[in-house]
Parts: C-alpha cells; structure tokens; sequence
C-alpha cells in the first residue's frame, strides 16, 4: 500500500492524569494516512517515553524521507564514538575510541585530572572492556543464526526504484521546506510545532527589520 508522502498526518498525543501515585503523565506519537483506492483510514500509535522523544521519532521519519538520510552515520556520533570504518553497534571500538577522545580532551586542557581519574574509576567499576566484549559475542551470536528465507514479493519490493519511477516534491512542499529552513534559523528558541506551523502558513515571513543610518527602520527587501 503506497500513499503519497505529502498524505501523512503525523501528532504527538500528551495525557495527564491523578492517580492515587500522584500526577502521571503520558506521551505517545502517531501517524495516519487516508487511502483513497479503499476509502479506509489507518492511523498507528506507539508510546514514547517523553514529549522529545515523540518529536525527535518524527524528526528522524522526516529527516529519513525529506533528507534522504540512510543510515545512522549521518545524523548521530555526536561523541566521536564511531570512527569511519567501524561497524555501527557499540562494541570494543566504542570503549576504545571514548578512551583516544578522553585522552585528545585532557592534553588539549579541555579537561583535568579529576575527570581523568573518573573516568578510569567509572569503567573499572563496569568491569572494564568487559561489558563491550559480551555484546561483541552477542552480536556474532546473532549473526551465526540462520535467519529465515525472505519471500521473493518481499525481495522484489524492496530492491531500489530506477531514478525515472522517483516521485517528485510538489512546490507547496518545497516551499515549506525553504520556509522551515529560515524559521529555524531565525527563531532557534522556538518549539518544532511552532515553526511547523509557521511553515505551512501562507502568510509572508517576519523578516528582521534592521535600523538605518538616521536611526529609521529601513523595509525589508
């Protein structure tokens, strides 16, 4: 079942509630679509541990579809945790590569030797490399168990398109990205929903006027 990407409808639900524990509070995040061949809606909804975690699952479906974002490489590693050619789960690698950075921080004064010396008490506490050797052998674990036979509607569907049968974003969706664009450089403070919304408005953009010469407010070209 195939629907046009400019179709979906995505939203963050956010329950409160009293119980006799004290005020509990509940987020989830959901998408839906309207499949006009059957008329049917279907909508999913899954719970999320928090009102930025809901956002930030958008965020990557978005990123993953508007950015064409394909792998994990290209959006995280914010840590300098995965090195070019390491493979993408935490293993060895990770433990040494957080060991180089803290190494690369204290002799560039970023940090002293307290932190130093918290760090090396911290990983003897967790065992040392012990943690990152076991998921090592879980992963070749995994790995080495037959995995079962993909059928051959599945293995056809999910080979690549040929570059003429890609659909092309309308110019209302281009619009909207050029505007959201702006608007989060123009307002970094302001909430995602905010700029959506923003986004998708028709009205022109508030450009920051800036004062003349003779202490007037020129007009924005």
């Amino acid at each position: 079942m195939f629907v046009p990407w400019e179709s979906l409808s995505a939203w963050v639900i956010e329950t409160q509630g009293v119980t006799q524990y004290g005020v509990q509070r509940q987020y989830a995040m959901g998408v839906g679509f309207h499949h006009a061949d059957s008329g049917e809606d279907y909508s999913l909804e899954f719970e999320c541990g928090g009102l930025p975690l809901a956002i930030a699952n958008w965020e990557a479906i978005r990123a993953y579809m508007d950015y064409e974002v394909h792998s994990l490489k290209e959006i995280q590693d914010p840590l300098d945790l995965q090195g070019p050619d390491d493979p993408p789960h935490e293993g060895l690698h990770t433990f040494y590569n957080a060991r180089a950075r803290m190494r690369r921080r204290y002799r560039e004064g970023e940090v002293g030797k307290w932190y130093v010396a918290g760090w090396y008490a911290y990983h003897f506490c967790t065992l040392w490399t012990l943690p990152f050797h076991l998921t090592e052998w879980e992963i070749a674990r995994v790995k080495r168990i037959q995995t079962r036979e993909i059928p051959p509607a599945m293995a056809a569907w999910s080979q690549p398109l040929p570059a003429e049968q890609w659909a092309q974003p309308s110019a209302e969706l281009q619009r909207q990205r050029e505007r959201l664009a702006i608007l989060r450089e123009q307002y970094p403070q302001h909430s995602v929903f905010s700029l959506f919304t923003k986004a998708r408005g028709t009205d022109e953009l508030m450009v920051p006027k800036r004062k003349g010469k003779k202490g007037k407010k020129a007009k924005a070209g």
